[in-house]
């Protein structure tokens, strides 16, 4: 059993990883603010980029139901244990599942082709949805994008590969290649092809995300062939243990549906805006919560596996301290700052102050979600890496049940910002219910916990203090026009982290050293000459 516990190594060694997740993220979600940004000043808030986000969603949701979810619920798990039995037993599992996914994917990507009136009409047609014109613009988009869902797909099995050998380098990058897609694309085919330009930069990129994990898996030593073996032992664990995360996912898709249904009947712009919003939470979403989650499941499973409860429980707590740690600061800036943020990234060209206030007016409230979520993500990766995914997608149930009901209830009064406050419901109903189920099926972690976050809120109180204090003086004080929007931003936000690290550094938090001392040593790599080859 110490063999095994060491193999999944230290709880320390959880910044390292989440770290070296979120340096990539953070180049994955700087391209996505450029993408955003880029739409906004071609496109701006228009129909045919509701059009646009609705094709989008197509393969973003399969994904979701096909990969996404078995990633970090069955995949990783289960390809962790048959990574500690060593290369050959994983290339075995790897080559099945992935003979699986190809053939299935190809008879989807067909479907779609034949299927994209009816999805499109599905999602954004009806009495009140998009307009004849618009409709058939967002079918024609769901065909450009359905070769998508094989690339992201195939490219998932492999990242899953990736994260149970625990190789983060490179892998983080992968979703930054995505984006460079559009980041390229937009600028340059949109005077020729219009909105499909962002189709073609949304294929591009996920060619290129392909591309480069395959590049990496080679790099690991696994290669991997189609063998079309069905009766694999691994596919059986893992439809097991997807099976209630597809009955969840199947909910979660009539949820997404059911908004982009009703968002469409509140305006052409409403999604458009939504997306926008949603773009600016999400990045502390993706550069932190996603980062550590994923970086500390392969840990928490092979502590699970080697009956190591001590382990598993200071990694998730130590997990649970880190995002914290991180996405309180972050909310408080957007929430303080949203307003010249928001002008800052994306009010140029076809973008209008208008579009401005209406999604900083969604982005508050979506603020409020993203704590809850962040926090979530580690509870519900806590469950997968213990091979329980029922209560996780009972739990995600009961949370589009919730939205549906605020949802249904506040669209007619409050329009696109009903679904919003929506939600956001959802958001902090599932993250309260996985903390009691944690509590009631893992048992308290260490006595810490609690306190860290108390610490952390004292501190993020603090920082939220001081940048409200600023900021009112500095936006009298400084020019109108982007320049005074990137110098009360950056001034802004420079003094309330200073007060905010400091008072972390004072209480001394161990997680809080942890990330000092691994941007310490990264800085210092980098820093250092290189070696004399004489």
């Amino acid at each position: 059993m110490a063999e095994q516990t060491e193999r999944a190594g230290p709880p320390g060694s959880l910044a390292r990883s989440a770290g070296l997740l979120a340096l990539g993220n953070l180049a994955s979600r700087l391209l996505g603010l450029l993408r955003e940004v880029l739409i906004a000043a071609i496109f701006g808030a228009t129909g045919q980029v509701s059009a646009f986000r609705v094709a989008a969603q197509v393969p973003s949701l399969l994904y979701d139901f096909l990969v996404g979810g078995m990633l970090s619920a069955a995949l990783v798990p289960v390809l962790s244990e048959y990574a500690r039995q060593g290369r050959p037993a994983l290339v075995q599992a790897g080559s099945a599942l992935l003979s699986v996914f190809v053939v299935v994917l190809a008879g989807l990507v067909l479907l779609l082709e034949v299927t994209a009136p009816h999805l499109a009409f599905l999602l954004a047609g009806g009495l009140a949805g998009f307009d004849p014109d618009l409709l058939a613009l967002t079918t024609q988009l769901i065909r450009w994008l359905a070769p998508a869902v094989w690339l992201l797909s195939v490219a998932g099995v492999w990242v899953a590969l990736l994260y149970a050998l625990q190789r983060f380098a490179l892998l983080s990058l992968a979703t930054a290649v995505f984006n460079l897609g559009i980041v390229l694309a937009a600028p340059l085919l949109a005077p020729l092809l219009g909105i499909f330009s962002l189709a073609v930069g949304l294929l591009l990129g996920s060619l290129a995300q392909l591309l480069l994990v395959a590049f990496d898996l080679r790099r690991a030593g696994l290669a991997l062939r189609l063998t079309l073996r069905f009766d694999h032992p691994a596919l059986c664990r893992i439809l097991r243990l997807y099976l209630p995360i597809a009955a969840g996912l199947g909910v979660s898709l009539f949820q997404v549906g059911l908004d982009r249904r009703l968002a469409s009947a509140t305006g052409a712009q409403s999604i458009a805006w939504m997306a926008n919003a949603t773009t600016l939470q999400q990045l502390p979403l993706g550069l932190v919560s996603v980062a550590i989650s994923l970086a500390a499941l392969p840990k928490l499973s092979q502590f699970f596996a080697a009956g190591d409860e001590r382990g598993y429980r200071q990694t998730l707590a130590s997990g649970l301290r880190m995002v914290w740690i991180w996405v309180l600061p972050a909310g408080v800036l957007l929430w303080l700052l949203g307003t010249p943020v928001t002008r800052l990234l994306f009010e140029r060209g076809a973008f209008t102050p208008v579009d401005t206030a209406q999604v900083t007016q969604a982005l508050h409230l979506y603020l409020l979600g993203m704590l809850c979520a962040a926090v979530d993500y580690p509870l519900n990766f806590a469950f997968y890496a213990r091979f329980n995914t029922w209560l996780p997608a009972a739990v995600g149930v009961l949370s589009v049940f919730l939205y549906t009901v605020v949802a249904l209830a506040l669209v007619q009064r409050l329009g696109f910002l009903g679904l919003v406050w929506a939600d956001t419901a959802k958001q902090a109903g599932h993250a309260g219910l996985m903390i009691l189920l944690l509590w009631r099926f893992v048992g308290p972690l260490r006595g810490q916990t609690l306190q860290g976050f108390a610490q952390v809120g004292l501190a993020g109180g603090a920082m939220a203090a001081t940048v409200a204090l600023i900021a009112q003086p500095l936006s009298a004080w400084l020019p109108p026009g982007w320049a005074g929007d990137l110098a009360l931003v950056s001034l802004a936000s420079a003094v309330g982290l200073s007060v905010y690290g400091w008072l972390l550094w004072t209480l001394k938090l161990a997680e809080a050293e942890q990330i000092r001392l691994f941007l310490q040593t990264r800085l210092r790599r980098r820093s250092a000459p290189p070696l004399d080859s004489a």
